[in-house]
């Protein structure tokens, strides 16, 4: 009997051995599994970002920096927050510690930022919207081919394009008048709003005549630096995806500025990324391709780098010339190249007809997007902090 209690005491022994080893080794799976998926997950993240960035950096002369361009830029930004608001998400129990919390709460800080920039951008879109009606002006003046050109229409065009050039200088006051009709996406003034006579400072609501979009681009970049590795470690690597959008962040907002008119632009921030990283090359290309063409002599004093705005500055100084050595009756040379003119002038119209809409619609989506993302965001981490408490 002793021993038989003796043998059934170490089979059970065993057996609890032997349990406890299959639990270590199904937590072991399940905990590998997790790992892997997540590896998954935010490898193909980074391919996506690199993938969307490649696209946008090899475009050819003609396509960078158009209206139609610039919309892909804001596309890829649209699709990378999903992407990023889809990894938060799915690992809400690590953003909810540190110090992956501290970073997430860091670039929701920035993006809170970036809806000044949105509101200013929309803004510069109407301000191209005011040049595009003196530029039908002038193809109205002397785009018909039904009747002869006169002096009188040769007057008409000229006083246009003399506005359309009072209208494109950039002075820090020009912008003024757009600043007090700057506002919130989806939000209207009230009649109190309206006949106020100061702007108060708000990332949600207006920016004030001291604003400045290139201030604010630097604040943006401010302690913008990549993960350490033990800080990679402790978030399970999920501090790179932050860092990447905080980077998209950054070069999108960059150059929205670039291309369109914005109240005190500029663009001499600092952007470097690690190399190891692979959307850092197109980004990178990106980057250096929109700095050069904004060292170019003809484009240094320009409003926005948009192809279109160099087309108006282009063809209106072109054919202000033309007008003013213009004599009557007009000879055959005169007329074909006020004819070249014109048509340039209607391509360009034609663009601003076809493109503005589309594109303000994508600046307000954008913007939309990073509210979202941002109140989602927060919400997590208000919950976590409540609970802890």
């Amino acid at each position: 009997m002793p021993e038989n209690q003796g043998s059934s005491s170490s089979l059970s022994s065993f057996g609890r051995s032997i349990f406890g080893v299959r639990q270590e080794q199904v937590h072991s799976v399940e905990a590998s599994h997790e790992s892997d998926s997540c590896n998954l997950e935010l490898g193909s993240f980074q391919k996506r970002v690199t993938d969307r960035f490649q696209d946008l950096s090899v475009a050819s002369d003609e396509e960078f920096l158009s209206i139609s361009w610039i919309q892909k830029v804001l596309n890829a930004f649209i699709l990378c927050l999903e992407d990023f608001r889809a990894i938060l998400l799915n690992n809400k129990e690590h953003v909810t510690k540190p110090p992956l919390d501290r970073m997430v709460s860091e670039f929701f800080d920035r993006s809170v930022k970036a809806l000044d920039i949105c509101n200013a951008s929309r803004d510069g879109i109407e301000k191209i919207r005011t040049w595009q009606k003196l530029l039908e002006i002038v193809f109205c003046a002397l785009g018909s081919s039904k009747r002869a050109l006169t002096e009188g229409q040769f007057r008409r065009a000229r006083k246009a394009l003399m506005d359309l050039a009072l209208t494109m200088l950039d002075e820090k006051e020009s912008g003024s008048i757009f600043s007090q009709r700057n506002r919130s996406f989806g939000r209207h003034n009230s009649s109190k709003d309206h006949h106020s006579t100061g702007h108060s400072r708000s990332h949600s609501w207006s920016v004030s005549r001291s604003w400045s979009a290139s201030k604010q681009l630097q604040s943006i970049a401010n302690n913008l630096v990549p993960p350490r590795p033990t800080e990679i470690a402790a978030t399970s690597r999920l501090a790179i995806p932050v860092y990447t959008m905080n980077c998209v962040l950054l070069i999108v907002l960059w150059t929205l500025v670039a291309a369109i008119p914005c109240q005190d632009r500029g663009l001499s921030i600092h952007f470097s990324v690690p190399r190891q990283l692979s959307w850092s090359t197109p980004v990178s290309v990106l980057h250096e391709r929109i700095t050069e063409e904004s060292k170019k002599r003809e484009r240094r004093n320009s409003n926005g780098l948009l192809k279109e705005i160099h087309q108006i500055e282009t063809s209106s100084r072109h054919m202000t010339d033309l007008i003013d050595s213009a004599q009557f009756p007009l000879a055959d040379d005169q007329k074909t190249q006020i004819d070249c003119d014109v048509n340039e002038l209607m391509r360009v119209c034609e663009a601003f007809r076809n493109g503005l809409d589309p594109l303000e619609r994508q600046v307000r989506e954008v913007f939309r997007k990073i509210m979202a993302c941002r109140t989602e965001g927060l919400d997590y981490l208000g919950t976590s902090s409540h609970n802890e408490q």
